[in-house]
């Protein structure tokens, strides 16, 4: 065994011995002083460490000095009751107590007993009891936690076994600091047994052994009893307050001296409050300026020090992040992060920052905001967030759109000026900058503010900037928005459809359709600007015909029929007749004979003649119903509607093409052209 083992071993023998062993005063003063050190060394300790497991000896070590300052009790004990002497220690601390008043010196002893007994005892006592139960009761939470990490392989073998073995070690601690406290509190019971021996036994030695008088008995034994019980209550004190600190210790970076000037000093403004409240108290109060004055003007000293101390770490950090950042965009792992494509972007020279700058009047975000909130409930989509840009490679007062990086529209917008779009006829009188009004392409003027009023009485639609610029982003998400809905925000409508309907969404996926599946169902939707907003609907049918095939050009026809209501409020108003372009017989059958079969699925293969053919004649009649100011609509059957489709989407992406199957029977239709070949 080392030399430091059997060290340990003979003091615990020693303190043994000495319950039983006289000891003379002169050791036995020694050991007082050994005592008390020792309790100041532990509770300095206990305030450096940063965490509990740090001083695992704890417990033990605590069971050890109880030990060791009952066998002290006992030797001083039987030095006083039998010596009438227990050494100088014991008398210093009493005379130095008492003053000559034994009544104030049991008053002080009694107090400490109080405090260590009721406060500080009973309070370690039960956070060891609370702490000790929680750590039980999360340990099964903590080893999983762990094994989730080593599967993942965010850890690897050896730091899941250190991991649980501080787990395990936390919980032994606890429970026996839990033990180790019931220790301090029946010390502090036996001290309060001690002192009353002490006392009465004492006198009654002194006046019958001894042949002391009442007073001279009284006076002796009551200042080594006093003695007595404050050198063993002042290092049970330290140790008690030890003990509380370590179980009420929450893990941290720091010891307890750092996180309390930490945290404690973290906030100048309230050491400001603080500091004019103590000078107030002077000024108003019987407390003179004299007692209160300096002690505010050192508060309000130490808040001015934080403050600027704050400031300048906070520019330090400020720079460290700069550096950082610098240094990021230098390594070469910086590169994957120019990968990263915004769904959506908004771009706009310098001359438009205003648009976007909240405390020059700027309402952009606020419109962003309204504009996902209309696509929400118009087409059912979830918007991804907009990335809004300055860019000074663009012009002052151009703006552009971009989705997922490309650009897809764009204008120049005059603040200081509106939009006036004319009624069908020119007014002279209205005199702008010509220009064209960027979501539509209808010809447009930017007027000044004296010449509004004026526009808006001759019928012109009047509109601010930043109007325009709403009306277009919101137009090019509509157009786009089957480019915006991809797998994972799919997975994103249908997660939110399970809280609801978790048997319908565990019957379709994955069982009969996949997410990509169905994310090809709902933006071929969106592409001819079907809302997807009724997802039940979608699923029921999607659920009922996804058996029989996996086409979803096919299982989208199959979902239009189910949205009959939905589209049909969507293309005529309740007791309006619709007005249509219907294809005529020999041009349903050309396409019928020209669909082709193939391992993908049908497809379109019109011959180029044919096709320039429909072309021309349909663009005829689209003409025709829109120098009428009417909405064009196509109409055929539903076994040819898809292919239909297809032959006009390039051109004519614009154009409803419906079928008769995708119409309620109670709407009157208006045939008001014919497509033949």
């Amino acid at each position: 065994m080392k030399m430091k083992e059997i060290t340990v071993l003979l003091g615990v023998i020693g303190i043994v011995l000495m319950m039983i062993l006289p000891i003379p005063t002169w050791l036995l003063d020694i050991l007082l002083v050994i005592n008390i050190s020792l309790a100041l060394l532990i509770l300095l300790v206990a305030m450096n460490t940063k965490e509990a497991l740090q001083f695992s000896i704890f417990p033990s070590l605590l069971l050890i000095t109880t030990l060791f300052r009952l066998a002290l009790n006992i030797s001083t004990t039987k030095l006083i009751l039998s010596e009438g002497f227990a050494g100088t220690v014991v008398s210093t601390f009493g005379s130095w107590i008492a003053r000559g008043q034994i009544a104030v010196g049991f008053i002080v002893f009694l107090i400490l007993v109080v405090v260590q007994f009721i406060v500080i005892t009973k309070g370690s006592e039960r956070v060891a009891e609370v702490a000790a139960r929680f750590t039980l009761d999360a340990m099964p939470g903590k080893q999983m936690s762990i094994d989730a990490d080593l599967n993942a392989g965010l850890i690897n073998e050896q730091q899941a076994r250190e991991r649980r073995r501080k787990v395990e070690r936390e919980a032994d601690y606890y429970g026996a600091m839990d033990g180790a406290t019931k220790f301090v509190k029946g010390d502090a019971i036996a001290s309060i047994i001690i002192l009353i021996i002490n006392l009465v036994g004492g006198f009654i030695i002194g006046m019958s052994m001894l042949g002391l008088s009442f007073s001279d008995a009284l006076s002796t034994y009551s200042v080594l009893t006093i003695g007595d019980g404050l050198v063993s209550q002042i290092p049970a004190l330290l140790i008690s307050t030890a003990s509380g600190l370590i179980v009420t210790r929450s893990s941290s970076e720091g010891n307890l001296a750092s996180d309390l000037t930490e945290q404690l000093m973290s906030y100048p403004k309230l050491l400001y409050i603080v500091g004019g409240t103590v000078a107030l108290l002077g000024f108003f109060t019987p407390i003179h300026i004299i007692t209160t004055l300096p002690l505010a003007l050192i508060l309000l000293y130490a808040a001015y020090n934080m403050q600027k101390n704050m400031a300048r770490k906070q520019i330090e950090v400020e720079q460290q992040e700069e550096e950082q950042q610098i240094e990021e965009v230098r390594s070469p792992e910086s590169v994957i992060n120019l990968l990263q494509v915004d769904p959506i972007e908004f771009e706009f020279g310098y001359g438009l920052i205003p648009l976007a700058d909240v405390q020059q009047g700027g309402d952009l975000l606020d419109r962003i905001i309204m504009i996902r909130r209309q696509c929400a409930l118009e087409l059912g989509l979830v918007v991804p967030v907009i990335r809004i840009r300055d860019n000074i490679q663009l012009k002052p007062n151009e703006y552009v759109i971009k989705i997922k990086g490309n650009n897809v529209g764009g204008g120049e917008l005059l603040l200081n000026h509106y939009l006036a779009m004319s009624p069908g006829y020119d007014d002279e009188s209205i005199s702008g900058i010509e220009t064209l009004e960027p979501a539509f392409g209808l010809p447009a003027l930017w007027i000044d503010e004296t010449t509004k009023e004026r526009a808006e009485l001759s019928g012109y639609t009047v509109v601010d900037p930043p109007s325009v610029v709403a009306t277009h982003l919101t137009e090019l998400i509509k157009k786009h928005a089957h480019e915006l809905i991809g797998r994972q925000e799919t997975k994103t409508l249908v997660d939110n459809l399970r809280e609801n309907y978790p048997v319908l969404v565990d019957e379709l996926i994955p069982s009969v359709l996949g997410i990509g599946d169905v994310q090809k169902v709902l933006a071929k939707l969106l592409r001819e600007k079907i809302s997807i907003r009724d997802l039940v609907t979608i699923f029921e049918s999607l659920a009922d015909y996804g058996q029989y095939t996996k086409d979803p050009d096919v299982l989208t026809e199959y979902v239009r029929q189910a949205l009959s209501r939905q589209i049909t409020q969507q293309f005529s108003q309740e007791g309006e007749t619709l007005k249509v372009i219907t294809v005529g017989p020999t041009l349903e059958k050309k396409i019928a004979e020209s669909v082709q079969q193939s391992d993908q699925g049908s497809y379109l293969a019109m011959d180029p003649m044919s096709t320039q053919t429909v072309y021309q004649k349909l663009s005829e009649q689209v003409n025709r119903l829109l120098q009428s100011g009417q909405q064009p609509i196509l109409l055929t059957s539903p076994t040819i509607r898809m292919y239909l489709r297809q032959v006009i989407e390039r051109t004519m992406q614009d154009i409803p093409v419906l079928s008769y199957s995708e119409l309620e029977p109670n709407v009157e239709i208006q045939s008001v052209g014919v497509v033949n070949l």
